[in-house]
C-alpha cells in the first residue's frame, strides 16, 4: 500500500527566531519514500538538515519576524501488515547488552525509574521475562490510564501518569517504557505518523502519535500501550530516551502556535 503523510504547522514570532525541527521521516524508512520527501518553510527561509545523536533527521532555520509556516509531505510505501508480534523474543541480560543500549535502562527527563522501580517489580516481577513481560506492561498501562486530550500537559512525567491515571499517547508510552527500564529491559520513545488504517476512524483531528520500542532478542520491537493491538501503517519519524529528545519543534525565543494540521491516510488507487 501507499500512505500519504504530511503536516502544516504555523507559528507567529515578534522577532527573528532560531528553530530546530524534527519533522522528517526516520532514516530507517527512507527507502520506502516514493520520490522525495518535501519539507519547506514559508516565507522561503533555508533549512539546514543534520542527524542528531540518536540518528534522527533534524532541521535548522531562523523564522523571520512575523513567523513561519512549515509544510511537509511524502508518499510512503508500506507493507500493509500490522506491527510484528514475536512472543518468543527473549530478554537480554543487562550484562550482555551492547554499551550503546545502557542509556535506555536509565532514568530520563520524563521517565523516573527511581520512583517506579518498586512498583514495577511488585506488578511484573512474576511475569515471564521477554515478550510476555513487555506485553504485560503494555496491558497494564492500557487498562490503568484513560486517554483524553484534556489530560495533556508538557511537564507530565511517567510517575505523574501512574498516579493521575490519565494522559495522551506520549504519557502511555512514557509509563510503559519506564516500567520496562525498571525491569531491566531497554526501552525507547518513538514518534511518528499513525493513521486510522484498518480501524474505525477517530473523529478527533489527526495528530502525530507516540509509542515505544523494547529491545528483545537483539532488536527493537514496537509496542503501543495506548491502542494495545497491532496497527497498520505506522511510520516512524524519530526515537529517543523520551519525548524531550524528539520534540517536533524547538524555538530559541518566544513563538506562538497558530495552526497545526497532520495528514496521514492510505492512497486508494
Amino acid at each position: 500500500m501507499e500512505i500519504k503523510v504530511g503536516f502544516e504547522i504555523a507559528y507567529a514570532a515578534v522577532q527573528p527566531t532560531p528553530m530546530v525541527i524534527m519533522l522528517s521521516i526516520h532514516p530507517s524508512r527512507h527507502a520506502d519514500i516514493v520520490g522525495t520527501e518535501s519539507i519547506v518553510a514559508e516565507p522561503n527561509v533555508p533549512i539546514g538538515f543534520y542527524r542528531d545523536g540518536f540518528g534522527n533527521v533534524c532541521g535548522r532555520l531562523v523564522a523571520p519576524a512575523g513567523g513561519v509556516t512549515l509544510r511537509g509531505s511524502a508518499l510512503v510505501r508500506d507493507s500493509g501488515q500490522p506491527d510484528a508480534v514475536a512472543p518468543a523474543a527473549r530478554q537480554v541480560p543487562a550484562e550482555q547488552l551492547p554499551d550503546e543500549l545502557l542509556l535506555y535502562l536509565m532514568p530520563s527527563r520524563y521517565c523516573e525509574t527511581d520512583k517506579l522501580t518498586d512498583i514495577a517489580w511488585s506488578l511484573f516481577g512474576n511475569s515471564p521475562p521477554g515478550w510476555g513481560r513487555v506485553a504485560a506492561i503494555a496491558d497494564f498501562v492500557h487498562d490503568h490510564v484513560s486517554f483524553g486530550y484534556r489530560h495533556a500537559h508538557h511537564m507530565k512525567s511517567a510517575h505523574d501518569v501512574y498516579e493521575q491515571r490519565a494522559g495522551v499517547c506520549r504519557d502511555f508510552a512514557h509509563l510503559a517504557l519506564t516500567f520496562c527500564r525498571c525491569m531491566n529491559i531497554p526501552a525507547r520513545y518513538c514518534t511518528g505518523y499513525l493513521g486510522d488504517i484498518g480501524v474505525p476512524r477517530d473523529p478527533e483531528p489527526m495528530d502525530f502519535s507516540g509509542w515505544f520500542q523494547a529491545y528483545l532478542s537483539g532488536q527493537w520491537h514496537t509496542f503501543d500501550a495506548r491502542h494495545n493491538h497491532p496497527r497498520i501503517g505506522r511510520i516512524l519519524m524519530a526515537t529517543g530516551r523520551d519525548a524531550a529528545d524528539v520534540a517536533l519543534t524547538t524555538s530559541f525565543g518566544r513563538m506562538d502556535l497558530k495552526k497545526f494540521v497532520v495528514v496521514t491516510h492510505e492512497v486508494v488507487a
